[in-house]
């Protein structure tokens, strides 16, 4: 017999719900005790279940309650099992599971038992348990069971096992929408969108799970355009939109710099009345700030009525990335003043903030507070931010210095921080051995054989400049093509280097000649060094002026209209000659331009830019 569908209610045990105090459940508890009510097990069952699944700060006061009990049920146990695989102590399910075994045969665990334990597992991410009880299941005859088999899809998917989804999913004859559902939101998950989605489109009924598990499986590997085409075509279907299908929309927004779609997503988001949760609130925020609309990400902030430290962190990251590095830690000030206890990313935002403002001593105070004042030890990224901050700073000797004496292994993050310091500040010496470090550890990485040969070539320094080219080509590494996203009338266009392909080209080239005739008018004179050096500098001027940012600026110079800002997004860092021809395009054209590029914000406006020259 099911363990859930089986037990008999009562009246004033169903009076218990999530707003009972822990005064008013004792008030209860006495009533019934002195009623002889609770003397019924299946009755007991039933008070110990309402009371753990309810509450979860009852949790401590149900283990009192059946601790007393001699007999307990099935259900009660099941009920305890279930609580704890959603609470903060999942791991204790296992103690009610070995209560049901060393019952003497009394008791036999149901379906339920091993549904309730497979999501324990899930929350633990248990990969060596998960299996095991993977195999007690199939012992008890469990594993054909529809729920069982879509918690097990769930199961093995948080523990990134997607294999054995499909193994478990191909044994379900007949799927039905729980299943499929589930299986949907594993591929999803473990990034095989691919399959999913055919999945996906093979469902004869979809509810809004799996729509959204459809679209956050396109945010999350990074193809957020599809994530956006499939919202487009969820509302149009009528599916209910939920604030989980809104988190992953924005999340595409913010991949894309799509900020005219994110405006959208919000206005929706209060149109429809959406509740505003601490999780869309923040996701909000951080579209913004990663739009480079750092007033209205703050507006958002501001107007929380509930705010947690990943919502502080968000707003502190986006000032820290847009330049704002004071204004992160006058934030950080309001935190503290508010209780909200740091993370580990919270100090990423911080140290990010005292990098940008170039605040080394007290970037160094907030590093060292990290163990002593908040026990929070230091990982690779707070320590590559350090050797940004020392960097950006001039301080190379002491970016050094920081790295050799790293209580862990230097990273490629440590060692690219220093080597782009160098490049700013020319030292070649230090940028050689930096360059070495990381080639070591990234055999492949482009970004740091291209900015040594960057390097040499500011120093005239050919030799070296083929050296690193060579070196290149033997070890097979190839510079990644530069890519750029604007977004203009709410569609999104890509540019790459070179790349012909767009239906406007022409008269984007009418307009890269005329921006190329207005720099020279103005006298700038562009810098060919990093430009390979055997070909004519006419030859070497037309291939800088074909970069992908360039191009996409010329783009929104055309469609955009006037004193509207134009916002891109760039897969790569922005070259040294990009930078200084886009502020003075911000200058000549009267016009903001904010480049994201992979590292940080660039607002250009009348010929400066928010990043002081150092990127």
């Amino acid at each position: 017999m099911n363990s859930f569908r089986s037990v008999a209610k009562h009246p004033i045990i169903s009076l218990i719900d999530s707003g009972t105090t822990l005064k008013e459940l004792k008030q209860i508890h006495t009533q019934l005790l002195l009623n002889g009510i609770l003397n019924e097990p299946h009755l007991l069952g039933h008070f110990v279940a309402n009371v753990a699944l309810n509450n979860p700060n009852n949790l401590d006061y149900s283990n009192q309650v059946l601790d007393q009990c001699d007999n307990p049920t099935l259900f009660a146990l099941n009920s305890m099992i279930r609580a704890h695989s959603k609470s903060s102590t999942p791991q204790h399910s296992f103690r009610f599971y070995n209560t049901i075994l060393q019952s003497n045969h009394y008791l036999s665990p149901d379906n339920y038992t091993f549904n309730f334990l497979v999501r324990t597992c899930a929350q633990l991410l248990a990969r060596g348990t998960g299996p095991a009880v993977h195999c007690a299941l199939i012992k008890h005859g469990f594993e054909h069971d529809p729920h069982v088999q879509s918690g097990l899809v769930f199961m093995y998917a948080e523990l990134g096992c997607l294999s054995s989804c499909h193994k478990v999913f191909g044994e379900i004859p007949d799927p039905d929408l729980v299943s499929q559902t589930a299986m949907v939101s594993a591929c999803a998950k473990c990034g095989d969108v691919g399959f999913a989605r055919e999945l996906f489109d093979l469902m004869p009924k979809r509810d809004h799970i799996a729509w959204n598990a459809m679209i956050a499986g396109y945010a999350q590997c990074g193809q957020s355009r599809e994530a956006l085409s499939l919202f487009h075509l969820m509302q149009m279907e009528g599916v209910r939109i939920s604030e989980v299908s809104m988190v992953s929309v924005l999340s595409a927004c913010t991949h894309l710099g799509a900020l005219d779609q994110g405006r959208w997503a919000h206005a929706y988001i209060e149109r429809n009345k959406l509740r505003m949760t601490v999780t869309l609130g923040t996701a909000l925020i951080d579209m913004y700030a990663k739009c480079g609309n750092v007033n209205k990400a703050m507006e958002v902030f501001w107007g929380m009525k509930e705010r947690n430290v990943y919502t502080w962190t968000s707003a502190m990251g986006g000032l820290a990335m847009n330049g704002f590095g004071d204004k992160c830690l006058e934030l950080f000030s309001l935190m503290k003043q508010d209780d909200i206890p740091p993370n580990e990313v919270t100090f990423v935002s911080i140290l990010r903030g005292c990098s940008v403002a170039g605040l080394v001593e007290e970037g160094r105070e907030h590093f060292e507070s990290m163990g002593k004042v908040y026990g929070i030890e230091p990982k690779l990224e707070h320590y590559g931010c350090m050797v940004d901050l020392y960097g950006r700073a001039g301080r190379l000797d002491e970016a050094l210095n920081f790295i050799n004496n790293m209580p862990i292994k230097p990273h490629s993050g440590a060692w690219g921080a220093l080597l782009h310091a160098c490049r700013m500040y020319k030292n070649m010496e230090l940028g050689e051995l930096a360059s070495s470090k990381l080639v070591e550890l990234e055999d492949k990485n482009h970004g740091a054989y291209v900015l040594l040969s960057n390097m040499y070539a500011d120093s005239k320094n050919w030799d070296g400049v083929s050296c690193v080219r060579e070196t290149m080509k033997a070890r097979g590494v190839r510079k990644q093509p530069g890519c750029s996203v604007i977004e203009v009338g709410g569609e999104v266009h890509e540019f790459f280097a070179g790349d012909k392909s767009h239906p406007m080209y022409d008269e984007i080239e009418m307009k890269l000649a005329e921006i190329s005739k207005r720099l020279r008018q103005a006298g700038y004179v562009v810098d060919t060094n990093p430009v390979l050096f055997d070909i004519e500098e006419e030859e070497k001027e037309d291939a800088l002026s074909k970069h992908s940012e360039k191009v996409a600026i010329a783009f929104g110079l055309i469609t955009s209209k006037e004193g509207v800002p134009i916002r891109i997004v760039k897969n790569l860092r922005v070259c040294w000659d990009c930078h200084e021809v886009t502020k003075k395009i911000s200058e000549i054209f009267n016009r903001e331009i904010i480049v994201r590029d992979r590292n940080r914000f660039h607002h250009f406006k009348g010929g400066d830019c928010s990043c002081k020259g150092y990127w």
